[in-house]
């Protein structure tokens, strides 16, 4: 079902159910699969290939050539899962280079004016409210919530079932299961409200919470310390608090504190 004011490339691979509305534009190498939903004036350029049942709609513009200034005209890549859903104005940039698509995961939820900048990573169950800005090479992990205008630095990680407040300013990782806000941003505390809204179990929110207090609050600051001691105790074999350690033991940003 497309428009008769539509354009789509004869290059593009089209699947089945898909509803592509007046004045879309659809470029060569672009996959778009079943049910998928282009309600007006979108344009999706190529290579990119995007799964089934995604909605996208007016002016949003997914698959556009990256704007890093090293990027020398190679042939590079968007992948898009399943059953998400592009806002208005929405952008998404292709990757810099061949090897490492810019990806994104399923069951997103992109507002109005969010940007994706090349080579980005974002899992599945994601947030980015308006106007959210997410530049070159972030990872954006599973369930974690960016609210309206924050903006976040290359190459930082945003830790799952973490929450990002208002305007905030990202210059380092977001910690999982965290709240963080602010300018310059700080972690606040534990994502409790988002925890319990999931359905983890007290036993494990008691773990966070734990390692939180010893990890944010303790008084000398000395993160090894603080990693240390909580490896020393039972709440270490919790998997949310072990995933916390790791993801602060591979941080190259270093974490916001």
């Amino acid at each position: 079902m497309i428009h008769p004011s539509a354009i789509v490339s004869p290059l593009a691979n089209i699947g089945n159910n898909v509803r592509i509305g007046p004045f879309c534009v659809v470029g060569a190498n672009v996959e778009l699969g079943d049910d998928c939903v282009l309600h007006s004036h979108v344009v999706i350029e190529g290579s990119a290939k995007i799964g089934r049942h995604n909605e996208f709609f007016p002016f949003a513009a997914i698959g556009g050539k990256t704007q890093d200034l090293k990027y020398l005209g190679e042939p590079t890549y968007l992948e898009i899962g399943d059953h998400n859903v592009f806002r208005e104005n929405t952008t998404i940039h292709r990757s810099t280079v061949a090897e490492t698509p810019t990806r994104i995961g399923s069951h997103n939820l992109l507002l109005c004016y969010s940007h994706v900048a090349h080579d980005c990573q974002l899992g599945n169950h994601i947030i980015l409210s308006n106007s959210v800005g997410l530049a070159g090479h972030i990872t954006v992990e599973d369930h974690a919530i960016v609210s309206g205008f924050a903006a976040i630095h290359q190459f930082c990680r945003v830790g799952m079932h973490s929450i990002v407040g208002g305007l905030s300013k990202i210059t380092q990782d977001i910690p999982p299961f965290m709240i963080v806000d602010g300018n310059p941003a700080t972690t606040r505390g534990v994502n409790l409200i988002g925890l319990q809204r999931r359905g983890f179990p007290e036993e494990d929110i008691r773990a966070i919470k734990f390692a939180y207090k010893k990890l944010f609050l303790k008084k000398d600051g000395n993160l090894g310390n603080s990693i240390s001691s909580i490896k020393a105790t039972h709440e270490a074999s919790v998997p949310q608090v072990a995933h916390l350690i790791k993801f602060i033991e591979n941080s190259q940003r270093g974490v916001t504190r």
